[in-house]
């Protein structure tokens, strides 16, 4: 019960800190990092411990799923250089750098050197994400961040991993070169057999609320098989949310679908709430293990990977954005990477879920534990303050060129669909298939404009008055007693439904903060 109201208190205080965040329009995962600390210097706050194999199943797996069912196959495919060149090379590079850092300064093993290396190396899918809604980018850029965020978690665990294994010994490095080895293909396989299946069984459970808690059953079990096997987790997730992502809407209805949303959203908000303040629980206790002089050589040490981690991903993506800039000048193609580009994307390094659940994953006796969780929470929560709060008003500086070519597509594909619906009443020529041709020809004239008709459309914003009204005379004849609220609860699932179809698309949407 103590661990529940803990919690409790912890989420709640996570809430109320969000309203801050939306007001002052501060990326929601910047002032989760400053909850994590404000946590960490209560002196009241409760010691609440996790099992390290628990974390990287709860906490890693959801979030991945949910990023990897927006991220097609074919954008890796269309952006592997740029993917490559940050999700793997960026990666191994900066491991590599704070490796050494930790080695040479902070006298760790070279194994557990490694491990705080891969913990702080990969950039956060959520926190990116997040950040970049808030501002108008070159619509590759954003493409080739999502994408880096989501596949540099599986480079940078499998070093983790690896790394873990050396530290305990527990086979020879020959045995763990095999294992990686066999690791990434043999969790893509995996991922899309447990995607076929999932896809297979799926139409048994439809429309029933045991449909959405299997998407998170075949989630945490694909991982916790994974890793059974010694495949890659992450890959497995990865291509299990690719492959469902890329089936199942012909299979699901919209009502199935609109639930489905909301539930993944707000699990995964809140499991990215509870991480962020466990990490802050994690620095407090060992803030309070630690003497004066340790303390300060330990956020001293804490510190400097925060700076190494900034300017190993600048050296790194402006010596990669300066020679494909040249190379592509040299072979006269198009769409050169701009060096604005370059700057956005050196910056753009905000950790955050996936580094505090990896540190936090560490076994309890792991060499140099209590100094790695801290300069994991330094990392997430100065990339989060520094970076988080400065992105936009560089990308303002920087005054990037409209990127019209989400608008432009989704503008088309309008007309195509109404084009469709048009020639789908041919050869009807009843009272409701004319006044549904009349309103279908409004709206295509709208969308050849480029507008969103749902927006502007003059009956549509009769139809949100009407349903406003109607929303006015239920309650007031449900507070009269007039009607029952069984009837009541109908009627008003009933104008939900009738208002989504005519919602805007600000309407629609749900936000963090």
């Amino acid at each position: 019960m103590a661990l529940f109201e803990s919690m409790l208190v912890l989420v709640a205080l996570a809430i109320m800190l969000l309203q801050v965040s939306r007001r002052l329009s501060i990326p929601y995962p910047t002032m989760l990092a400053l909850a994590g600390a404000v946590v960490a210097a209560l002196p009241f706050a409760p010691d609440i411990a996790i099992e390290p194999e628990f974390m990287l199943a709860l906490f890693v797996a959801p979030a991945l799923l949910d990023a990897g069912y927006d991220f097609p196959p074919r954008a890796v495919l269309r952006n592997w250089l740029p993917l490559l060149a940050l999700a793997a090379a960026a990666v191994l590079l900066t491991t590599a750098a704070v490796a050494f850092v930790g080695v040479a300064l902070a006298g760790l093993p070279l194994a557990a050197a490694i491990a705080l290396g891969a913990i702080v190396a990969p950039p956060d899918a959520a926190a990116a994400t997040a950040m970049l809604a808030r501002f108008s980018l070159p619509r590759r850029t954003v493409t080739v961040l999502k994408g880096e965020s989501l596949l540099n978690d599986a480079v940078a665990l499998l070093i983790f991993s690896a790394a873990v294994g050396a530290a305990g010994a527990s086979q020879s490095h020959d045995g763990l070169v095999r294992e990686i080895a066999l690791a990434v293909p043999g969790g893509v396989l995996f991922g899309l057999a447990a995607g076929a299946a999932y896809l297979t069984v799926y139409p048994l459970l439809a429309g029933t609320l045991g449909a959405t808690i299997f998407s998170f059953v075949t989630t945490f079990g694909v991982w916790i098989i994974a890793e059974r096997l010694h495949l890659s987790a992450i890959l497995a997730v990865v291509a299990l949310a690719m492959t469902i992502a890329r089936y199942i809407p012909e299979r699901q209805s919209a009502r199935e679908r609109v639930h489905a949303y909301a539930v993944w959203e707000a699990v995964v908000f809140l499991l990215n709430v509870l991480a962020f303040l466990l990490m802050g629980l994690q620095a407090r206790a060992i803030v309070t293990r630690l003497d004066p002089g340790q303390l300060g050589r330990a956020l001293g040490f804490a510190a400097l990977v925060l700076a190494v981690v900034i300017l190993v991903r600048i050296a790194w993506v402006m010596l990669y954005n300066r020679a494909i800039n040249l190379l592509f000048r040299l072979l006269d193609k198009p769409d050169a990477p701009t060096l604005a580009q370059g700057l956005i994307v050196s910056w753009c390094g905000m950790r955050g879920l996936v580094t505090l659940a990896t540190a936090l994953a560490l076994p309890f006796d792991f060499p140099g534990r209590d100094l790695i969780v801290l300069s994991a929470l330094a990392v997430v929560l100065g990339t989060l303050v520094l970076q988080g709060l400065t992105l936009g008003p560089l990308i303002r500086a920087l005054r990037f060129p409209p990127d019209r070519s989400f608008d432009a597509e989704l503008a088309s594909s309008r007309v195509k669909l109404l084009d469709a619906a048009i020639a789908g009443l041919d050869g009807r020529n009843d009272d409701a298939a004319v006044q549904q041709r009349d309103v279908y020809a409004a709206d295509r004239a709208l969308a050849l404009k480029g507008k969103d008709p749902r927006t502007v459309a003059a009956v549509d914003d009769a139809r949100r008055r009407s349903i406003a009204v109607k929303r006015t005379e239920l309650a007031r004849m449900r507070r009269r007693g007039e009607i029952e609220d069984d009837v009541f609860h109908i009627l008003e699932q009933e104008l939900d439904w009738a208002e989504l179809a005519v919602a805007t698309p600000e309407d629609r949407e749900i936000v963090e903060s």
